[in-house]
């Protein structure tokens, strides 16, 4: 009896058959990988160590890409070089996805749009929030660059099998309430160190009945509860989302009843409140409307965590026809160049701009501190991101607050942190 992780693992085993053996959690392994990524700050060591151990070629030029998505489009002369390494890696190498300014996007929302991270995959990234494909049913965690290098000379990887942990979600959601608030509720509950190495299952009646956008949040956001992987058994949704888009062949697995969890925890979905983590831990959370006294002097909306079309939706039905408070200033950042073309034939940016906000090019930006938004000292911002960490947007005498879109724009009309109830929505 395995769980989806441990049967993803299984039918990896380097060397194996595909599926016949049985893994068990702590156990050490080689694996087969089927997608390796990394971005302009982490792939020019993985390059750098490639070419240092002698490696000749990437194990599968399409099973590879580079993503220049954190400082660019390229905010200085380091950026510059740092993505000029990828560019050239790229072409020497003949990776197929290498994706340049114009036609990249934030990576973990980008592969999953262009059908390249699967349902059954096991995938690594140089970068922590790799985690978010497991919202397919896939097996992805964030390694460091030394290992992306032997990754993508070898096309395997050690692993040691992390213990699965079990969340089950009942009952429905409130009115604004969706994926953000459900895992910056879960993380509130058990901490940033609450599934330290374990792979997160989440189901139930919840879980089922949200939209893959959703079911990329939670999942992005499981390496704030310290977690190896965020994982959601695939079903329909899951189907309809990667029918059209997958670039190759997939596999659904799904966990047995029989299966063992290190630990199984229960939630009433119709309990979570509309939720903001406060600074400087994710697990610092409370209800929205506990905080009407905060005022903030920014607010971002985007990310690998919410900057997807049905967030950028969300954030555009709270302010049409209103104005972002003069206190402050609003950033707008779709994840991908093609949901920045959706957002603009259907007049998302048309609002945005009305009610006195600024659209940006996709990029990490200011998630990071990199560009586009940084905070100066005694700034306070609310984000839709995944890090209100010291210094994580800027000065380190800065705060960042996180929520969900909808909060985030009705609090960037309110001028302090609130929910779109304030505004009669």
């Amino acid at each position: 009896m395995m769980t989806i992780t441990e049967k993803i693992f299984a039918a990896h085993l380097a060397g194996g058959s595909g599926g016949e053996q049985e893994v068990h959690p702590g156990q050490l392994i080689n694996a087969r990988v089927d997608f390796v990524l990394a971005n302009d700050v982490t792939a020019p060591i993985a390059i750098s160590e490639f070419k240092r151990i002698g490696a000749k070629n990437v194990f599968d030029c399409e099973r590879v890409t580079f993503v220049p998505d954190h400082f660019a489009p390229q905010k200085d002369i380091k950026a510059a070089e740092q993505c000029k390494m990828l560019r050239e890696f790229s072409r020497g190498y003949g990776l197929k996805y290498y994706f340049e300014v114009g036609r990249m996007g934030v990576e973990h929302a980008l592969l999953p749009e262009e059908g390249l991270v699967l349902p059954g995959d096991l995938i690594i990234g140089a970068d922590s929030h790799t985690c978010t494909y497991g919202a397919l049913g896939a097996f992805a965690t964030g390694v460091g660059s030394t290992d992306v290098a032997s990754a993508m000379a070898a096309g395997e990887l050690w692993f040691k099998v992390p213990e699965s942990m079990k969340f089950i979600y009942s009952g429905k959601f409130q009115k604004w309430v969706g994926g953000k608030d459900l895992i910056l509720h879960t993380i509130g509950d058990i901490g940033v160190d609450g599934a330290l190495y374990r792979a997160m299952e989440f189901e139930g009646e919840a879980i089922r009945s949200l939209p893959m956008h959703a079911r990329l949040t939670i999942c992005n956001m499981a390496i704030e509860a310290g977690g190896k992987s965020g994982i959601i058994v695939p079903d329909d949704i899951t189907m309809q989302y990667v029918k059209g888009r997958a670039k190759r062949e997939f596999k659904f697995y799904s966990s047995d009843p029989g299966a063992v969890y290190a630990e199984t925890r229960e939630y009433d979905a119709s309990k979570i409140p509309l939720t903001v983590s406060c600074p400087s831990l994710p697990s610092n959370t409370k209800p929205a409307a506990e905080l009407s006294n905060i005022g903030i002097d920014q607010v971002v909306i985007g990310s690998c965590t919410n900057g997807r079309l049905e967030d950028l939706r969300e954030a555009a039905q709270i302010l049409k026809g209103r104005k972002v408070n003069p206190n402050l200033r609003l950033l707008v950042i779709p994840a991908t160049q093609r949901i920045y073309m959706e957002a603009m034939k259907e007049g998302l940016f048309e609002i945005f701009v009305e009610a006195e906000a600024v659209v940006s090019t996709p990029t990490c930006g200011p998630c990071l501190g990199g560009h586009m938004g940084i905070l100066a000292k005694g700034e306070r911002a609310l984000a839709t991101t995944n890090r209100n960490f010291v210094g994580r947007m800027g000065h380190p005498e800065s705060e960042v607050y996180l929520s969900n879109p909808a909060v985030a724009a009705a609090s960037a009309v309110l001028g302090r942190i609130g929910t779109p109830e304030e505004l009669g929505l």
